[in-house]
């Protein structure tokens, strides 16, 4: 009865029934909304954690160190969806790697909530950065395989996936900083982990509505490779654990280390896609058209993230956040951004939409996104070095705003087009590779708020801007040619 049903409706790709998308979208959207629920729940009280005091319930870590461990973090949880790639395209295919690494995220969870101190931190974020870097490369994979690659929802349709991601991003912050701030940062945590097992249940009565594709694994290992690759995973395993225990890794280099792997991850990628002999010279050529959008996107994300490091202690220092004599919590101010991102998600779907063939390209699309997101940061500019509780929140709104524009004109755009660029070989480490764009500027963005703990504020801002808005420029008058390799894919 099933078969004939889903016959009678067409495959997916014909579907319109949410929202004139897909009806397999919404368990994607459903089991994504949650996951971000979780992640920026947690987030959003993380780096207070770390530098808040004991006696304010947190682990007294140097605000600069504390910086860097979160951005080391965020850098790591986009890292490794690369990991999560080469599972689903070689081993176990994208839509099983989601269903797990949601479990994984899950646990991690709990651990933060139930484990005391710095090993809690230590398991917890280990945990959550693994299963979060699988369900991220492989929810956008699975997202694609329900368009064609010339339909003209697809945007659209990523642009509504967006839409779920910041519904969870916007009650997360609010829900787990008020239990943060009126009983404990464990009880924030552990509200966490609840939010992923509703998003895993969720999902569960969900997954049969995908399509078949989701489950393919594109390129199969021989399982004469399984035992080598393995005893590779347990010596870096290994290594890491003795790197650590001989103090070569530490909390205070953590971040250059990530941005080192991840440096060294994004070129090793970039190689092994563009020399393998199966895939087409038109794919080859859109490989290279997305080395450009590859480092907007780092410079664009080593600005934004700066929302979970710089955002955050300056609201915590700058920002006037009381409301006739009741002090809003810090971790609020990151649900902002998913407001804008929800009020405007569904504008920009429908202008895609509307416009059609007739829209802006995506190179122009990240060409305005880095522009815009630098001129965000000048913004602070007439606040920056005030007293504390010097800086309106209405300041901060329309900062926040400006940073929402620059988002929705880079992130979704480019998880669409690296879909759309994709070689067939390399459908989910493609989007791996796009992550790894946002691992580099994540882990970048934790650097750089070592270096607002130290420089003037009015030189941080101004510096950053700039260069985020000449690199805007570049990529914009670079946009025909890059368009050219692109192959027809706009």
């Amino acid at each position: 009865m099933t078969n004939i049903a889903e016959s009678a409706a067409g495959t997916p790709q014909d579907d319109h029934r949410f929202f004139g998308q897909p009806r397999a979208l919404a368990s994607i959207f459903g089991v994504e909304m949650w996951e971000r629920f979780s992640f920026y729940g947690m987030q959003g009280i993380l780096l207070l954690y770390l530098y808040y005091s004991a006696a304010e319930g947190g682990l007294d870590i140097p605000q600069a160190t504390a910086a860097g461990i979160v951005g080391a973090y965020g850098g790591a949880v986009y890292l490794s969806t690369i990991l999560g790639a080469w599972i689903a395209d070689r081993l176990a295919g994208s839509e099983r790697v989601l269903y797990v690494s949601a479990v994984v995220i899950m646990v991690g969870h709990i651990a933060l909530a139930l484990i005391p101190g710095v090993a809690g931190v230590i398991v917890g974020l280990i945990l959550i950065a693994l299963g979060s870097g699988g369900l991220k490369a492989n929810a956008t994979s699975v997202v694609g395989t329900l368009y064609r690659k010339d339909d003209p929802r697809r945007d659209a349709g990523f642009s509504l996936f967006y839409l779920g991601i910041n519904l969870g991003a916007f009650f997360g912050p609010i829900l787990t900083g008020l239990l943060q701030s009126t009983i404990g940062f464990h009880y924030g945590f552990g509200l966490a982990a609840v939010g992923m097992a509703i998003g895993l249940t969720q999902y569960s009565f969900g997954r049969k509505r995908l399509p078949d594709s989701s489950r393919e694994v594109p390129d199969p290992l021989p399982r004469s490779k399984y035992l080598p690759y393995a005893m590779i995973a347990a010596a870096f395993i290994v290594l890491i654990v003795v790197l650590v225990l001989m103090g070569i890794i530490t909390a205070s280099n953590l971040v250059t280390i990530v941005i080192g792997v991840t440096i060294v991850a994004s070129v090793s990628y970039f190689v092994v896609i563009l020399t393998n002999r199966n895939i087409t010279t038109v794919e080859r050529k859109r490989v290279y058209a997305f080395i450009p959008l590859f480092v907007a996107s780092v410079a664009f994300w080593s600005l934004y993230q700066q929302q979970f490091t710089v955002v955050t202690l300056y609201s915590d220092l700058r920002l006037d956040r009381v409301f006739f004599g009741w002090e809003m919590p810090v971790s609020w101010v990151q649900s902002i951004n998913p407001v804008f991102i929800i009020v405007l998600s569904g504008v920009f779907a429908a202008l895609w939409t509307k416009w059609g063939s007739k829209q802006p390209s995506t190179p122009v699309k990240f060409a305005f996104g880095t522009a815009i997101m630098g001129v965000g940061f000048l913004f602070f500019l007439p606040f920056a070095g005030g007293a504390a509780n010097s800086t309106p929140l209405l300041a901060m709104v329309g900062i926040l705003l400006v940073f929402t524009v620059a988002e929705l004109l880079l992130s979704p755009v480019g998880l669409s087009v690296s879909t759309k660029l994709a070689p067939e070989l390399f459908k989910t480490q493609m989007v791996a590779l796009f992550f790894l764009s946002v691992a580099l500027g994540t882990a970048i963005s934790g650097l750089l708020a070592e270096w607002y703990a130290v420089a003037p504020e009015h030189l941080y801002f101004g510096v950053l801007g700039g260069i985020a808005i000449v690199l805007g420029i570049i990529l914009a008058l670079f946009a025909r040619p890059i368009l050219r390799l692109m192959g027809g894919v706009r």
